[in-house]
């Protein structure tokens, strides 16, 4: 589970090298004045204060989900243009529910609208009581396989619909308030095919509201191993697999685990050995709404879980200071990405 831009919209075409080249001197110097401030100010009170205006002024955005005023989501036209590989490998995608009918008729379509040629979707349904089994029925026949049955949880749901959809080459699941962005599949598939070595991806979130406006992004920097072991900020909307690297790491989600079951999953990956790119495009959308799981159950249940996970890497308990110094180059490099796309110029 992730722990919680005022964005221009993508610009199609690239910078100079000239004004790239100005960039990086840029961020360099400011780096440096970090570390400076960083060192001078490390056993001041004004510590904190100084790292949460350096923080305003370049643009971080990781922890905050509702950013700016809602507004009509725009994708850039190049995303509708995407075309999958010319032997596009299958891939499987489940979506686990539960009385999220409201949402579940956009999510189904916004992976149904990619229209990519080999694909097998599972909806597995937890039993709700308002339309969903309705909402599945309308698609039943573009789908592999829909069931609407008591189960264990999210976790155990998602094992269910990989019963059913168990063939493909990639794998992925998407909540069923979340979406797919247009033509992620077939970017994803091609980024793939190009790259066997790669074992799993993600890109940057967009977050949408109740009404599917967008209230904020955020733009990844690249992937880091270092972070992974303190914290989950993949947004896991936007992860696809191998399912040579899902065996590896066991062919399953840990059902044990109700908020933290993700990253558990990208802990087991890490752990037999896959490698992960962080993608540039925006491939998911996650969906923040008064129904989901509150901030009390994050503190009873997902503290806990997040401790756990890091117990089981480090061996020991870990304190909330160690995360903060862990993270912070990793803080630092986002900020930079973010800074970036929200002068028009990247989305890397």
């Amino acid at each position: 589970m992730s722990e919680s831009q005022n964005a221009k919209t993508h610009h199609e075409g690239g910078p100079s090298q000239l004004v790239l080249a100005q960039l990086q001197a840029e961020v360099k110097e400011l780096r440096a004045y970090v570390n400076d401030l960083e060192t001078n100010f490390r056993n001041s009170t004004f510590q904190g204060m100084v790292r949460r205006a350096i923080a305003k002024v370049i643009g971080a955005r990781l922890h905050k989900l509702i950013q700016y005023r809602p507004r009509p989501v725009r994708i850039p036209a190049s995303y509708h243009r995407t075309t999958p590989p010319a032997n596009p490998p299958l891939i499987s995608i489940v979506t686990p529910s539960y009385n999220q009918g409201r949402f579940l008729d956009e999510t189904i379509r916004s992976v149904l609208d990619q229209n990519y040629p080999r694909l097998e979707y599972a909806v597995q349904d937890g039993g709700s009581k308002d339309d969903s089994v309705d909402v599945m029925n309308k698609y039943r026949d573009k789908l592999i396989y829909a069931e609407s049955r008591k189960d264990k949880g999210q976790g155990n749901a998602i094992n269910l619909g990989f019963v059913h959809a168990c063939r493909g080459e990639i794998m992925a699941y998407l909540n069923s308030d979340d979406l797919l962005l247009p033509g992620s599949l077939n970017y994803v598939a091609s980024y793939f095919e190009a790259h066997p070595e790669v074992d799993v991806v993600y890109g940057h979130r967009l977050i949408i509201d109740n009404n599917s406006q967008d209230v904020g992004r955020w733009v990844m920097p690249a992937h880091s191993d270092e972070m992974l072991i303190w914290a989950d900020y993949v947004p896991q909307e936007t992860m696809f697999w191998r399912r040579s690297i899902w065996d590896k790491a066991g062919g399953r989600i840990d059902e044990s685990f109700q908020f933290a079951l993700d990253w558990d999953l990208l802990l087991r990956f890490r752990d037999a050995g896959a490698k992960f790119v962080r993608l540039p495009r925006f491939l998911g959308a996650f969906r923040v709404h008064p129904t989901q799981k509150t901030s009390a159950e994050l503190s009873a249940t997902g503290t806990p879980e997040m401790n756990r996970l890091r117990t089981r890497v480090h061996g020991r308990p870990t304190v909330h200071a160690e995360l903060r110094q862990h993270l912070r180059r990793y803080m630092l490099a986002h900020a930079w990405h973010n800074w970036l796309y929200r002068l028009g110029i990247a989305h890397q």
